[in-house]
């Protein structure tokens, strides 16, 4: 199976009570079930975010034929998306009207082992799933 993938990173308010409440309620039965059906409406297939101090990095694998602004913009629309990133912006260094598509910025891949091609990041990177 063919898909892309991108990652992406956002820096959360430098305040061990605040990460420590971001990181509980991204636990799984906290985590707002709208939201991930969203996601998964608009062609995101799989999430993980992870954390070193106040930084998060998130990689994100989609459909093969993703359009990263279409579904930025599509998943804003969906029912309790802009009510979720309103209420995650208490943790996030960012204001309390961002999108998801406006706060989480693209990384550059700058490195891969057996590296054979580049990419810009906001065409995500092509991966080949091994079963």
């Amino acid at each position: 199976m063919k898909f892309k993938r991108y990652c992406k990173t956002i820096q959360l308010e430098n305040d061990p009570a605040l990460i420590e409440a971001y990181k509980k309620v991204h636990q799984p039965e906290a985590s707002w079930p709208e939201i991930s059906q969203g996601m998964k409406e608009v062609g995101i297939l799989d999430m993980e975010i992870y954390i070193h101090e106040n930084r998060l990095f998130m990689i994100m694998d989609t459909v093969a034929d993703f359009d990263h602004d279409a579904a930025m913009k599509a998943l804003a629309e969906k029912p309790r998306q802009a009510e979720w990133e309103a209420y995650v912006s208490q943790f996030q260094r960012t204001s309390s009207e961002a999108t998801a598509g406006e706060k989480w910025v693209l990384m550059e891949r700058i490195y891969e082992m057996d590296q054979r091609q580049t990419f810009d990041a906001i065409d995500g990177r092509q991966k080949q799933a091994h079963e």
